[in-house]
């Protein structure tokens, strides 16, 4: 397997055009480059440097349709209360977004391939503060994936859905009951650009001291 070249697009570009790509061509992805991802991925921090993470590459034909089987239901079923809390923003924007999620999903199994970020051990449903934690453990490597993802010009986007039964997603996947699967993320090469993100000025979303203090309006 090749070693791929370190990826030389400045990280703060890779931040600013970062977004979820989720119309993918059917195209292969060598895996060296996939695995140079993923090691770029695993240099994010996690709990006590427990490095408690597992990530699974899914290629298989068989292996990915039943992830976008999974998909498809949770989208059947969530998809009408989805339109429902959002329907004010129902804009240009929204839209767009709504039908790249639905494109995402009719065409889940031509993905080339599919990686599922999961943390070994079962997380926690209480206290909070355990739960939290546990996510702060393998969420930093999901991010470094997406940013070497964009940096390596492939599309990416952090999705969640076809972990809506772990039980399910467990057979899928082979997983062990003490491997926990958290994040799905799709993988390849881009139909449509990548381009700067539009966002609200910082000083919207930056309180001083105390929430609601916009001082850097």
């Amino acid at each position: 397997m090749t070693q791929h070249e370190p990826l030389a697009m400045p990280l703060e570009e890779a931040m600013r055009t970062q977004r979820a790509i989720r119309r993918l061509k059917g195209e292969p992805v060598d895996d060296a480059l996939v695995l140079h991802i993923l090691e770029l991925a695993m240099k994010a921090p996690t709990g006590s440097n427990a490095q408690n993470w597992e990530f699974i590459v899914v290629k298989d034909r068989e292996v990915v349709a039943k992830l976008g089987g999974l998909n498809r239901r949770a989208l059947k079923f969530g998809g009408p209360i989805y339109k429902r809390v959002v329907v004010r923003r129902m804009d240009d924007q929204m839209l767009r977004i709504e039908k790249a999620v639905q494109w995402q999903a009719d065409h889940f199994d031509e993905i080339p391939v599919v990686v599922v970020a999961c943390l070994k051990g079962v997380i926690p449903l209480w206290p909070s503060v355990a739960v939290s934690s546990a996510y702060g453990s393998i969420f930093p490597a999901v991010q470094n994936l997406l940013l070497a993802a964009r940096a390596a010009g492939l599309g990416a986007a952090l999705i969640t859905m076809p972990l809506w039964s772990k039980l399910l997603a467990r057979r899928a996947l082979g997983l062990p009951w003490n491997v926990t699967p958290c994040a799905v993320i799709p993988l390849g090469w881009p139909k449509g650009k990548y381009g700067p993100t539009t966002r609200r000025p910082v000083g919207e979303f930056v309180s001083l001291d105390r929430y609601g203090n916009r001082a850097f309006l």
